[in-house]
């Protein structure tokens, strides 16, 4: 028999089963995988939604499941439904995740089901993506931009205090405002927004506080907008820096810097290069200017994150473009986001999303890149 695989978890929060099944559920429901076969089993309440619109070839009811299950004690539960489908396809063994419920696989080899982890990445497919899931991503990608837009039409109402701080209406202008107006143009579009990221000043010297208070002028906001489409699960990634107001000579040249190390990152991307090499050659480009990276004052400071990961159904999967090293291949969709991170300067990262080609990548960002507003 062909080999079976299982995978159990809410297709809202799991990209593995998402993958394999096309489906949005909030709940974990069972997906059994057995050659050209994938099968649904599904609550009454998801059946008819999953045999419209997944791509399963099968739809098995949970509720008729159950009823050949056997159970010790109690009405059937997840580990006898399991078993039980598993007795119908004729198998005592299954591949599973790695992200399989522990306590879930614990209770199946009781009932003598041999479970298999299998290698990571479960869809090792996934990595390359298809012309069709490029296009999802760039419209996630156009809702981030929008989103980016808008942000910055927002702080370019704002006015400068004399006390320094960001005013509308003559109200203090915050973080939390500004990820308001990205939010609500990324929610319009058809997208999910995660954790914008609106930071400015040294609360960026931590790459993933989301921002928080009021906003100064002069200083550097760093914008991260990572929507994912209601409509197909894909992410986009992208991040700029801007300033409403004057930046320093200083600022300017960690800048300029940064986005050299961008351009250094898009020409380094090819079918075969060594992911781990363009990070430690934008490393190398910052430290041979004098952007050291390293513990100072309690606090990592300098380029102390990876140039990029790949960008799917999750916001960080494989390939990396890191100390950790991939080899990328044409297919991939990665990142490309160097940035310089010091107290009392703030954080400066810019960010694209590139496809890699069998010549070179091709960057599917298209919104400009400028610091002063």
């Amino acid at each position: 028999m062909t080999k079976l695989r299982v995978l159990y978890a809410a297709s809202e929060h799991d990209a593995d089963i998402l993958y394999a099944t096309g489906f949005f559920a909030p709940d974990p429901f069972l997906c059994l995988i057995a050659g050209s076969r994938t099968i649904l089993v599904m609550s009454d309440l998801e059946m008819d939604r999953a045999k419209r619109e997944s791509k399963a070839t099968h739809v098995w009811s949970w509720t008729q499941m159950a009823k050949k299950a056997v159970a010790s004690a109690g009405p059937p539960r997840a580990e006898h439904v399991i078993a039980a489908c598993l007795k119908r396809l004729g198998a005592k063994s299954a591949e599973v995740p790695a992200s399989f419920p522990l306590g879930l696989a614990r209770k199946l080899e009781a009932l003598k089901v041999r479970l298999q982890v299998a290698r990571e990445p479960f869809w090792p497919e996934r990595e390359i993506k298809t012309r069709d899931e490029v296009k999802k991503i760039e419209v996630s990608l156009r809702a981030a931009e929008a989103g980016l837009l808008a942000g910055i039409e927002a702080l370019r109402s704002t006015t400068i205090g004399r006390d320094g701080w960001l005013r509308r209406a003559g109200a203090k202008f915050t973080s939390e405002d500004l990820r308001g107006v990205v939010d609500a143009t990324i929610l319009k579009l058809g997208g999910i927004p995660v954790r914008t990221i609106c930071a400015g000043g040294d609360q960026a010297v931590d790459p993933h506080e989301i921002g928080h208070g009021p906003l100064r002028a002069h200083s550097p906001i760093v914008m991260d907008i990572f929507p994912r489409s209601q409509a197909t699960g894909y992410f986009g990634d992208l991040t700029r820096t801007v300033i409403k107001g004057r930046a320093s000579e200083k600022l300017k040249e960690v800048y300029a810097l940064v986005e050299e190390g961008t351009r250094l990152g898009h020409r380094s991307i090819h079918d075969g290069a060594d992911g781990r090499k363009i990070h430690e050659d934008i490393l190398a480009l910052f430290d041979s200017r004098g952007f050291k990276t390293g513990m100072k004052d309690g606090r990592m400071q300098g380029f102390f994150h990876g140039t990029g990961h790949g960008l799917g159904l999750d916001i960080h999967e494989a390939p990396s473009i890191s100390r950790r090293g991939s080899i990328l291949r044409a297919g991939h969709v990665v990142t490309v986001e160097p940035g310089l991170y010091y107290v009392g300067l703030g954080g400066v990262r810019i960010e694209d999303v590139a496809l890699v080609t069998k010549t070179g990548s091709r960057n599917l960002t298209r919104v400009p890149k400028f610091l002063e507003i």
